[in-house]
């Protein structure tokens, strides 16, 4: 067993289809510069899914949603300046989450993952203008082809 095992998201509380439907959790949507991500689209995919599925587990793999978004050149700014160094991630996660009393290790391991799979595909300068941002979604709001998934 890998000591990784020991700090996964056990899928305890959700089959991982819903009336016939699957699940869209955990869905992620990245904000990249449009020059940095051409090219890189499989591999950081690929990374972005693994990171996940080294914090949730195995299980959700199949579930993993990734969306990846280009920036044209002069649309990402800090500090009132064109950057091409700056990466936006939205990771969509059930809310329960948040209530588990090891969330704060859960949302730690989340956030450094995921941009450590972005900095090893696209380059350790993006690091410090990563910013990774966890958003509840409660079962009830989430819907996939018009049904509830809950």
């Amino acid at each position: 067993m890998d000591i990784s095992d020991l700090f996964q998201i056990p899928l305890k509380i959700k089959a991982l289809y819903s009336n016939g439907t699957r699940s869209t959790m955990p869905h992620l949507t990245v904000h990249l510069p449009e020059n940095r991500l051409t090219g890189n689209e499989p591999t950081l995919v690929a990374a972005l899914t693994d990171a996940v599925v080294d914090v949730y587990g195995e299980w959700a793999r199949d579930l993993v949603s990734v969306r990846l978004a280009g920036v044209p050149a002069g649309r990402f700014a800090q500090g009132g300046k064109a950057v091409d160094t700056n990466a936006s991630v939205i990771l969509g996660v059930r809310a329960g989450v948040f209530d588990r009393p090891d969330a704060g290790q859960i949302t730690a391991r989340l956030g450094t993952a995921l941009t450590d799979a972005i900095t090893r595909v696209i380059g350790d300068d993006l690091r410090a203008g990563t910013m990774v941002e966890l958003v509840a979604s409660p079962p009830e709001r989430t819907f996939v082809g018009g049904a509830l998934t809950v």
